[in-house]
């Protein structure tokens, strides 16, 4: 009896000692639990109101309100669609570009592959990030596969007020960010590299020389121009004309239209800021004694580093 009783004893304080060991580590598992799964994270770091407040997740409704408005969009169903936007974002115009645009796919699909509803802590502002797979087929027959991170801007309702987005291009058959290729007239260190669109302002500078043109306005023309232009006409004639020529440029002509049919400014991709403008367009000229000139000018108008015109190559036909 006494040996039993001593055993039974040392059970029960074996039990008690392994109960409070897993009390101990379900304390300790909880408590690390309660300190590593934060619920608020980020920062909001652009200046104003939210400055400095930090992210917490949304509302599951805002996750499930995206993936809808995926599978309407997939289905091209745009009554379906616009009832995911708030009034003050889906204006006429965006509704009938988006009509448009639907009307212009054979197939268009958005696969959502992650998810990301979010709040900034105090504010009511609220988005949700989503990065999603979406495949265009165009009834013309073109084609693009993207990838795509976009934010969604949500207002207190959880309807889209504003959107933006990023793309990766898997795979499409137009609309790179680069093409074609430099050669030169000889190999050298641009040779083989691609085209890129420039886009410091030529077209618009262009846009105001052909207004300015037409209505003979020097001081207009002026801006437009380096202190020294070089132009090489369609004649093969070479000239160098300085600012001060100007002043005497428009003397021949009585009338002057210059209609543009396209402006294309490109550089050469990992150069400089320099650029070379295609403007393609139709002149007419009318002399004072009477003569009239018509032509259609392939044009290349070289911008230096300052913004301004240096040089102008010039292809004609009648």
């Amino acid at each position: 009896m006494y040996l039993r009783d001593i055993t039974n004893h040392k059970s029960i304080k074996m039990k008690k000692l392994m109960k409070l060991i897993s009390n101990a580590i379900k304390c300790t598992i909880a408590i690390t639990l309660i300190y590593s799964c934060q619920n608020t994270g980020g920062v909001w770091l652009k200046d104003g109101d939210n400055s400095g407040k930090t992210y917490q997740f949304g509302n599951p409704e805002d996750l499930t309100n995206l993936e809808e408005l995926a599978k309407a969009y997939s289905e091209k169903d745009t009554l379906s669609l616009f009832t995911f936007y708030n009034k003050e974002f889906l204006t006429q115009n965006r509704r009938r570009n988006t009509s448009r645009w639907m009307e212009s796919m054979e197939k268009i699909t958005m696969e959502p592959y992650k998810i990301i509803p979010l709040h900034l802590k105090d504010s009511d502002f609220k988005h949700v990030l989503a990065w999603s797979k979406e495949e265009r087929i165009y009834k013309n027959g073109s084609y693009e596969m993207l990838d795509l991170m976009e934010s969604f801007t949500l207002d207190d309702a959880g309807k889209v007020k504003g959107f933006k987005q990023w793309v990766a291009i898997d795979s499409v058959n137009f609309g790179q960010r680069m093409g074609g290729k430099f050669l030169g007239r000889q190999k050298g260190e641009y040779s083989g590299r691609p085209f890129v669109f420039s886009n410091r302002n030529e077209t618009q500078i262009i846009e105001k020389l052909v207004d300015d043109y037409n209505n003979m306005r020097i001081e207009g023309m002026e801006k437009a121009f380096a202190d020294t232009v070089t132009i090489d006409d369609y004649k093969g004639n070479k000239m160098t004309l300085e600012q001060k020529d100007f002043k005497s440029f428009f003397s021949p002509y009585k009338e002057l239209d210059w209609k543009i049919i396209s402006i294309v400014p490109i550089k050469i991709m990992g150069t400089d800021a320099a650029s070379g403008v295609i403007v393609y367009g139709n002149e007419t000229r009318v002399m004072r004694n009477g003569k009239k000139w018509q032509m259609d000018l392939m044009e290349i108008f070289y911008f230096d580093l300052d913004g301004k015109i240096s040089s102008i190559v010039q292809f004609a036909r009648p």
